[in-house]
């Protein structure tokens, strides 16, 4: 009879922060360069080359641990933590494995059950990232792209507390919320800014002695980190069951065929022969500057959600969505305040926003619209100086480069037409030009309205409140 097992995990979630240069030197870390062109000595690793500290990094790194509770450590040092391999140009990586930078933090969750719990932080650690292989196939070659070497990297490793997939998902979903609220880091896992490596045991219910453990490598999106937990987990108990005994070793995940295969065995902390780095000076960090970036740390969403449903009377699920993104969240809050009208401002973000940022796969963050331009569009739809379809007609506008809505229907003429006597004769012509359409609304056929409308608003070039229009024909038809 089969035993019923617990899953442990933990994760080791890597982020790349938002610095305009990277840990050690002064090349971008743009994504997307022509290979090997932010590149200088220092990244890539040349004899004679010394590093110098980026002050951002250290300050991301401590707003980062400050927003999940952590001890910040006031006294740090930087490690070499040596191995070889192609994309890795000095041979070490500069991590931190002695004096981390943030320890014994914690991040509440919300479980399955709607429960809460907490999910330990264990350390946070600055390091730097390594370089990219480029697999040619054709060539049967593989290149390297030291563009990244160097890109400033947080390390986030919780203790093992999560007990499932669900749990898994809720603990980065509330760590990518606090790293963008804070702007350290885009979090973009389509581009690797944001990555976990998931470490998996399994141990009998009741239990308390951990099951040994495997580590699965640089997942890089929610569905990847289910499927390979999933997938893991059954595959530890298929091999307990048949009496035999879980390896620890570094596994890879392949998405596509849905399983899992080994790449080697786990290393530990001796394998690596880690050291003081010698060329960085300890870091020393006051209690006046962690007190000065605590002072900029902003209102995080769970508050912000608290705030909203108390302020802006709009629904939950908008206030959900709008919050996802401080930037959102930001915009709407100014076009709110600067046009009165928070209902108004939430429509426009939850329906055409949303629309046309799938449209075009673009993240919230990429949005390019003021807050002024925002809360003018809202003020001419409801002192009625345009119409709604002209209203979508601008925003879309408004959307690709941030047009003046008030500039853009003033040169275009879009403004709407408020002689009643003008858009009379326009329904009275439509009317004439459109006999059986008059003969079936007579008919009882409601629907030929809607034809007629459409006809008036052809004729008016869009330009006539569509309410009024559909007036003055029930009226004129009688």
């Amino acid at each position: 009879m089969s035993r019923e097992y617990e899953t442990v995990i933990g994760l080791e979630v890597h982020v790349e922060l938002a610095t305009k240069t990277k840990i050690f030197c002064g090349c971008s870390t743009q994504f997307g360069g022509e290979v090997n062109t932010h590149t200088c000595p220092v990244c890539t690793g040349m004899p004679g080359s010394l590093p110098v500290l980026n002050k951002q990094v250290v300050e991301y790194a401590i707003a980062v641990g400050l927003a999940t509770n952590c001890e910040i450590t006031r006294y740090g040092k930087f490690d070499r933590k040596n191995y070889f391999y192609p994309d890795n140009p000095q041979n070490y990586q500069i991590s931190q494995l002695y004096l981390p930078i943030c320890r014994n933090g914690k991040v509440e969750i919300e479980t399955e059950k709607g429960g809460k719990k907490y999910v330990g932080i264990h350390e946070i650690h600055m390091e730097e990232d390594a370089g990219k292989l480029i697999h040619d196939e054709w060539g049967d070659v593989s290149l390297v792209d030291y563009n990244r070497s160097g890109v400033p990297l947080i390390e986030i490793v919780s203790e093992p507390d999560m007990r499932s997939a669900e749990e898994v998902i809720a603990y980065l979903e509330k760590l990518r919320m606090f790293i963008r609220y804070l702007g350290a880091s885009d979090c973009k896992l389509q581009e690797g800014s944001m990555r976990a490596d998931v470490n998996l045991s399994v141990r009998p219910v009741g239990e308390e002695k951990f099951g040994t453990r495997t580590e699965m490598k640089n997942l890089n999106s929610f569905t990847s980190i289910t499927h390979a937990i999933e997938n893991e987990r059954e595959r530890q108990i298929d091999i307990l069951e048949s009496g035999g005994s879980v390896i620890q070793e570094t596994r890879r995940f392949d998405d596509n065929k849905g399983e899992s295969y080994a790449m080697r065995s786990k290393e530990d902390a001796q394998d690596y022969r880690y050291f003081p780095d010698p060329d960085l000076i300890p870091v020393q960090i006051s209690e006046e500057w962690i007190e000065e970036i605590r002072s900029r740390q902003p209102e995080f969403r769970p508050e912000k959600m608290a705030r909203y449903a108390k302020e802006y009377g709009i629904p939950e699920y908008d206030i959900g969505i709008i919050t996802d993104s401080r930037h959102m969240a930001d915009l709407f809050e100014e076009a709110s305040r600067l046009c009165g009208q928070p209902k108004k401002v939430s429509n426009w973000l939850m329906v055409e926003t949303l629309r046309l940022l799938k449209e075009k796969n673009m993240d919230a963050e990429d949005i390019r619209i003021s807050p002024q331009h925002l809360a003018s569009l809202v003020e001419l739809t409801e002192k009625k100086v345009i119409n709604s379809s002209v209203a979508k007609e601008v925003f879309e506008q408004m959307f690709e480069d941030d047009t003046d809505p008030v500039r853009y229907v003033e040169e275009k003429g879009l403004k709407q037409e408020t002689d009643s006597g003008a858009i009379r004769a326009i329904c009275e012509q439509v009317i004439a030009d459109n006999p059986q359409s008059v003969a079936d609304y007579k008919a009882g056929k409601e629907k030929a309205i809607g034809f007629l409308v459409g006809q008036t608003m052809k004729a008016a070039k869009g330009k006539a409140d569509p309410g009024t229009v559909n007036s003055l024909l029930k009226e004129l038809l009688g």
